[in-house]
């Protein structure tokens, strides 16, 4: 297996000679010894898909404009509202009410008319997804809900397409590439790393959790550099690992992800909120809540202790509480020692991990435990859990503090 973030070769062939036109444009691009003249040809060359005209979506398609890329796809069914305004910068106050693929595409073109730029008001669906991606080379997902990331994770994978993923909430973000079969190396894709979509309502979206408007910008820029990357050959790419970035603490952090053991899923057509998925226990049943232990209620969070057995049957788990010191101040959970969701997903502190001891991890509506459990199985934690619906959904069970 190559190591994390090897180096690939280019995505796209260069296309024709620049012009004179277009060598004045990309002058300072053809400075770089990463992009050059054949960077360049290949970022005209190249074809990408971007899912979703929002926050992730805006900066990803005024970047990959600005840097030349020639043919842009713009897929989104939704119109544009007063408060995406906040944070989904290709879009203006005079654009409320329009299809935001239209928004969008017009906003583009006047960055660059000589852009081929397709819009597709549609909702990705199974139906129409083949279709859609199979004339492009790499797909970037600015969606916002579980079912549009899982179905692009399946249909890329049966394509052999690249994706670049993105992720946000609150003040977090996530940026990785998932890839079933690259030309070298051993592929990684989102069912790898993050198992499969959680029961519906447990992850709240961004417009009950919030989100930090400038943190769509951080991630949406990186995943326009992940573009030029994989399309130039350039640089180190993500695949192989997760960034995670904490807006608030100003910190951004690598860890490496790997392919899931026997797990053969490479292909097909089947079927993502702000926030990533908990991934599924190898040993739960088909169609259980991910991360659900044996026995346990469906649907019920566990008690206030969690080593009682409701989460993790083992009375040395490792409790680990994920929020931020305000939220935990406001509503401590007993029994767990604090580490901020930033500085327990960096690689230092993934590495210092006990393998063998149980991991229990809980946040404040279980999407960061969600995250960092499937993050520290990758890491080696043979049993890494969390507690679904977070400290929130306690709070109000008989278990929570209620009546302590």
């Amino acid at each position: 297996m190559s190591p994390a973030g090897a180096p690939l070769p280019p995505l796209v062939e260069p296309g024709p000679p620049l012009t004179p036109g277009q060598v004045a444009r990309y002058a300072r691009h053809l400075a770089l010894a990463e992009v050059g003249e054949a960077g360049q040809r290949r970022l005209l060359a190249a074809r990408v898909l971007v899912v979703g005209a929002g926050g992730l979506g805006s900066p990803v398609l005024l970047y990959l404009a600005a840097a030349g890329v020639g043919t842009l796809g713009i897929v989104d069914d939704d119109v544009v509202e007063v408060s995406n305004l906040q944070r989904q910068v290709v879009h203006g106050a005079a654009d409320v009410g329009r299809r935001k693929v239209d928004s969008a595409a017009d906003a583009v073109r006047a960055l660059d008319p000589a852009l081929d730029v397709r819009a597709h008001p549609v909702r990705l669906d199974a139906d129409n997804a083949r279709t859609l991606l199979a004339g492009y080379d790499l797909v970037v997902d600015g969606s916002d809900n579980f079912a549009t990331r899982y179905l692009l994770d399946d249909v890329c994978a049966g394509l052999g397409l690249p994706w670049v993923w993105g992720s946000l909430q609150r003040g977090h973000a996530q940026v990785s590439t998932f890839w079933s079969t690259p030309p070298v190396g051993e592929g990684v894709t989102l069912r790898d790393v993050f198992g499969g979509p959680p029961p519906d309502g447990t992850v709240p979206p961004c417009a009950v959790d919030g989100v930090l408007g400038a943190v769509c910008a951080a991630a949406g820029a990186a995943m326009a550099l992940e573009v030029v990357r994989l399309v130039c050959g350039a640089g180190r790419t993500l695949l192989g690992r997760v960034v995670v970035h904490d807006a608030f603490a100003g910190t951004w952090h690598d860890v490496p992800v790997r392919r899931r053991a026997g797990d053969s899923r490479r292909d097909g057509a089947g079927g993502a909120t702000d926030a990533p998925s908990p991934v599924r226990r190898a040993d739960a049943p088909t169609g259980a809540p991910a991360d659900a232990p044996p026995g346990a209620p469906a649907g019920r969070p566990a008690p206030r202790d969690v080593r009682t057995g409701d989460v993790v049957a083992a009375d040395d788990a490792d409790v680990v509480d994920l929020r931020d010191a305000v939220e935990v101040a406001a509503l401590p959970f007993p029994g767990a020692r604090h580490v901020p969701f930033a500085q327990f997903v960096s690689e230092t502190t993934l590495a210092g991990l006990d393998l063998d001891r149980p991991l229990v991890l809980v946040c404040r509506v279980g999407s960061r435990s969600a995250h960092a459990a499937a993050l520290a199985r990758a890491a080696g934690v043979r049993d890494a859990r969390h507690l679904p619906g977070g400290v929130a959904a306690w709070a109000r069970t008989p278990a929570g503090p209620d009546t302590a």
